[in-house]
């Protein structure tokens, strides 16, 4: 249960941090710009993209961005243009001058960043940074949103391109992707697929199917191995777990492979117990339940 001092601990460090870097500033870092307008050039200059995907990457309602944008482009420092690729979509890049700007955005931020950390001694240097990439990983974690999603989806496609790379990669489960049979049975009103989506990138999925009256079977659950450790995948169960009940379940099922030591003692955790085989998975050495209440 979160408290009034964990929400304390957060809320002052939030103040301290803003400050120190210079968020509050008219003219972030000396750039003659907001920290939101300059966060929008870091975005863009990092990786050009379409107008929609950095409203997903930066989490930003659709008119502010277009007003940040019409900003940088009054500057000189965006172009946004129709995608060659598909017209009905903008995407924006950064002109000559916005490269310049840019670049000088990278140097001003790097020499920000050392301002900080230089005044430490080199143990607590590697305390700092240690800590603030653990805080990041599970602020980013805690706030990821889970989206249900059709499991043909272009979001859906990658996760499940991902997840099956990877057990091939463990104990040499080989498959294209989801067919339309698979696919039938991970939609409403039997089934549901979730994605889990961080700055407009999917970072782990999974998918529920009914497989008997009031049962329900968990399949294709992936988190992306540099979010293991954060949590994600139990938040990700637990979401999973709730949208069965939603179904009408009152028991979920799943089945893995001995070498998923990891989601194993996952499932062990959030109280699955193991139960004799209920299907001819060939690659499947576990077999779990739980009931929900």
């Amino acid at each position: 249960m979160t408290t009034e001092a964990d929400t304390a601990t957060v809320r002052r460090f939030n103040r301290s941090y803003t400050q120190r870097i210079g968020a509050l500033d008219d003219s972030f870092l000396g750039l003659e710009m907001p920290l939101s307008t300059a966060r929008l050039l870091f975005e863009i200059g990092s990786r050009p993209a379409t107008v929609q995907a950095l409203r997903a990457r930066l989490g930003l309602d659709s008119g502010y961005l277009s007003r940040l944008l019409r900003r940088l482009e009054k500057d000189g420092l965006v172009r946004v243009a129709p995608d060659p690729d598909d017209r009905r979509r903008r995407i924006a890049t950064l002109t000559a001058a916005g490269q310049d700007r840019w670049v000088n955005l990278e140097r001003r931020s790097e020499a920000r960043a050392r301002s900080l950390i230089d005044p430490l001694s080199p143990r607590q240097r590697a305390r700092l940074v240690a800590a603030l990439a653990e805080a990041d990983r599970l602020v980013r974690a805690a706030t990821v949103a889970f989206t249900d999603v059709e499991p043909t989806a272009d979001d859906a496609r990658y996760a499940v391109g991902r997840y099956f790379a990877e057990i091939h990669d463990r104990f040499g489960f080989d498959a294209a992707g989801l067919d339309e049979k698979d696919a039938a049975q991970l939609r409403p009103p039997h089934g549901a697929f979730i994605v889990a989506v961080s700055d407009g990138e999917p970072v782990a999925c999974g998918g529920v199917q009914t497989i008997a009256a009031g049962v329900g079977e968990i399949k294709r659950m992936w988190v992306h191995d540099a979010w293991r450790g954060a949590g994600l995948g139990s938040r990700l169960l637990h979401h999973i777990e709730e949208r069965c009940r939603h179904l009408g379940h009152r028991a979920i099922r799943l089945d893995t492979n001995e070498s998923l030591t990891e989601a194993i003692a996952m499932y062990r955790a959030a109280g699955y117990r193991s139960i004799e085989r209920y299907n001819d998975n060939p690659y499947a050495t576990h077999f779990f339940e739980k009931a929900l209440p």
